[in-house]
């Protein structure tokens, strides 16, 4: 099979696929698609050219994009890289390669250097942030607090207050949820920034 006919395959599933998702039938994607049931189901069962326009039309139908239906499904976007920066002991993974419709970041994050009970530099941003601990206890400082987060438990926190976070007597995991403003201000370029912008 070649790449071409592979992703037509993956285009097929891919429309079938949401359109049973939303519990759809046939006859009323068509109808939203302005096409007749027959010529959809031709179009998902690879019985019928897929044109341009329709796949327009049929996206915007389901509620995604263009993009979305005939992007790439390869392995790349399976598998999360690791992003480290052992001079601070910090590993990242950025979920999901594409920031979600709602401007937040999802982001795991394990941190192996224990912070240090003296000052840190904290910085400020716009928004909120918000983190749960996978594992190991995590030491949150906000302002002149000190908070000690520990497994199985979350913060969450406005960032208008100085903030910084790092592992609090041996490594710990978060897995964190920002927003634009944390995103920039916390995720730079391939490691991330717990001490503040």
């Amino acid at each position: 099979m070649t790449q071409e006919t592979d992703l037509d395959t993956v285009v097929r599933q891919r429309i079938k696929g949401l359109r049973q998702a939303r519990g759809w039938s046939l006859d009323a994607l068509a109808a939203r698609c302005h096409l007749s049931p027959s010529s959809l189901s031709r179009i998902e069962t690879g019985g019928r050219r897929i044109a341009l326009d329709q796949l327009t039309v049929i996206a915007r139908a389901l509620g995604t994009t263009l993009d979305a239906l005939v992007e790439s499904a390869d392995d790349d976007d399976v598998v999360i890289k690791p992003h480290r920066d052992e001079s601070r002991g910090v590993t990242t993974w950025v979920l999901g390669g594409e920031r979600s419709p709602h401007g937040m970041t999802v982001a795991k994050i394990r941190i192996t250097e224990p912070v240090e009970a003296g000052p840190l530099r904290q910085g400020v941003h716009p928004g909120r942030d918000w983190f749960t601990v996978l594992s190991g206890t995590a030491r949150l400082h906000l302002g002149d607090r000190v908070v000690l987060v520990e497994t199985g438990q979350a913060a969450e926190f406005s960032t208008m207050v100085p903030h910084a976070f790092g592992a609090h007597g041996g490594p710990v995991e978060v897995l964190v949820i920002l927003d634009h403003d944390g995103e920039r201000a916390h995720l730079h370029a391939s490691t991330v920034d717990l001490t503040g912008p």
